[in-house]
């Protein structure tokens, strides 16, 4: 094996201890693509020097960046659409009638820059627009990332032209946002305050959560090896109320977990019940 193909094998070794990300054997590509300006900024030549600095340097903020930059993803608004959809008209209505007088509790695992969230945020809005009362004890949204730099775009609000044109409807955009300068906007108060965001990594203890009636944890866990998922997905468990839902991504699917999810067919989409 090359030079080159051991310092990825090391480097694929570290990502996965560091952050659960099993990359494809194949991926070099991906790693150049998001590594090179950090590298070159650093003066790093090759991934196994890289890996050499991160160990001799512990507290120099470098692995930290460099998790950053490689768990960096696209998000949307509202994205697949059906999970909102599902969310306002089955399983709000199913809690409400479960726990009446309860404040409910969702969890955005791995919210990335935040879309995700406040797409939450807006749903729970339309649906207590055409469901007046219902929602008496409110609901609290807790928002988790890995990357810092990605947490400091959630708690800011803000978001250019370019991230706004994807998936943000006009409608949503002039109801839910304001104007900030040219080409930008910033999420209203009434959304914002909804959503707590908190660092976290997907592998830390999970004991400080409490527990919630929803978890999204969607377009996550293809990132991870089999036994990583599972060990998330007990844990995940493990953190919602008998009966509470979870949602996975439109390609992910739970299997092997009989004695702790049900299947429910939303059509369109799939989501899971807690046993």
């Amino acid at each position: 094996m090359s030079t080159a193909n051991l310092d990825f094998e090391q480097f694929r070794v570290f990502l996965e201890k560091a952050c659960g990300i099993l990359l494809g054997e194949n991926k070099q590509y991906l790693v150049s693509s998001r590594l090179n300006k950090l590298m070159e900024q650093q003066g790093i030549k090759t991934l196994g020097e890289l890996i050499q600095r991160i160990q001799s340097q512990p507290r120099s903020g470098l692995r930290e960046q460099v998790v950053d930059a490689m768990t960096t993803n696209e998000t949307l608004w509202f994205r697949d659409t059906y999970p909102f959809e599902v969310l306002k008209n089955k399983v709000l209505p199913e809690l409400i009638k479960a726990h009446p007088g309860q404040r409910l509790r969702i969890w955005s695992a791995a919210c990335s820059s935040g879309q995700e969230p406040y797409s939450l945020s807006m749903a729970i809005d339309e649906f207590e627009r055409s469901n007046l009362g219902q929602l008496k004890a409110g609901v609290q949204i807790v928002a988790t990332e890995l990357s810092s730099s990605m947490l400091n775009i959630c708690k800011s609000g803000e978001y250019d032209s370019l991230a706004i044109g994807r998936g943000l409807s006009q409608e949503r955009l002039q109801r839910y946002f304001e104007p900030k300068g040219p080409g930008r906007w910033v999420i209203k108060a009434p959304i914002k305050s909804r959503v707590e965001f908190r660092p976290f990594n997907l592998l830390d203890s999970y004991a400080g959560f409490g527990k919630f009636d929803v978890v999204f944890c969607r377009n996550v866990l293809i990132y991870f090896s089999a036994d990583v998922k599972k060990d998330i997905l007990l844990r995940i468990h493990s953190t919602l109320k008998p009966g509470g839902y979870l949602f996975l991504g439109a390609s992910e699917a739970l299997n092997g977990l009989p004695d702790h999810y049900q299947m429910v067919q939303c059509s369109p989409g799939i989501i899971y019940q807690a046993k």
